[in-house]
């Protein structure tokens, strides 16, 4: 006796027909069963031949139909449908329990998708945990960083059914993308690719200036950089004193009186971070000194 699933594939609310194959001789009955176990408790619905009568059980859902061959039709399949059946053939005279056929369905794996306590992690300091939804049952998990298998590390840790990560003190190397997938033995299915938004810096900026010395009476121009995510905010100050914000510094008509010790600070607010750089400029009156 064989037993396949038409279509092989079944979706969520849609219909299913376990067709039995390859029967017995001389059967008189046909029993299902929900599940390995042929009891009462687990009987769905019998078919008697002779008479062409259905008589259904304790297990029947009301969308189960059992046909003259054998086969089972569950309509509007729901996850509670998933699993093993059994069908019980009982020949004419058979004093047993007779000839007995498994089949365990599955239905089609869905389309998966990440769900993360943290898309905006600051960068080795936050813990972030990712899983693999919606909660399905009869699939095993997988996880992919950047298309490859996850790799052995202590920063990454797999939950006992593989649905749940956690990836500790998230680095610019396990910041992703992520993609999971959910397989069974019909079919498979991969989540489209989360990448963590890796929060960082500032780190130390620098100061970018044409020259050292400056000649009075031209425009002094400053501009300073600081890797950051998100980008960082710039405030310049003289001998510290504040002069104003902004990534770019420009002053015009500089006397002797601006020369001094400058300051620029970069700030990023979402890691509550602030570091500092300095930069000596000269203003001279001589000309021969430089050239702006």
């Amino acid at each position: 006796v064989t037993i396949e699933a038409q279509p092989t594939k079944v979706s969520k609310g849609k219909d299913v027909l376990l067709l039995v194959q390859n029967l017995p001789q001389n059967l008189i009955a046909y029993i299902w069963y929900k599940g390995q176990k042929t009891d009462f408790r687990h009987y769905i619905t019998s078919y008697v031949i002779d008479a062409e009568t259905i008589i259904a059980g304790p297990a029947y859902s009301g969308r189960e139909t059992v046909y003259s061959n054998a086969s089972l039709l569950i309509q509007n399949v729901t996850q509670k449908d998933t699993g093993s059946y059994t069908i019980q053939m009982i020949k004419q005279g058979d004093k047993t329990k007779g000839v007995t056929g498994h089949f365990t369905l599955y239905l089609e794996t869905p389309k998966p998708y990440i769900s993360s306590s943290n898309l905006n992690p600051r960068e080795a300091v936050e813990t972030v945990i990712l899983s693999c939804d919606p909660d399905t049952q009869d699939v095993s998990y997988l996880w992919w960083i950047n298309g490859q298998s996850l790799p052995i590390s202590r920063k990454l840790q797999l939950s006992g059914n593989n649905r749940i990560l956690m990836l500790y003190g998230v680095t610019k190397d396990i910041a992703g993308p992520y993609e999971c997938e959910m397989k069974n033995p019909v079919s498979s299915s991969r989540s489209d690719p989360v990448t963590l938004n890796l929060l960082y810096g500032p780190q130390v900026p620098r100061i970018f200036s044409p020259f050292n010395y400056y000649r009075s009476g031209n425009t002094l121009e400053l501009s300073s950089f600081a890797n950051s995510n998100p980008p960082a905010e710039y405030s310049w100050t003289i001998n510290g004193k504040f002069l104003q914000s902004g990534q770019k510094l420009s002053i015009p008509q500089i006397t002797t009186q601006h020369s001094g010790l400058y300051g620029c600070s970069a700030r990023n607010s979402a890691t509550d971070s602030e570091r500092s750089t300095f930069k000596r400029i000269t203003v001279v009156t001589r000309s021969t000194i430089g050239r702006p």
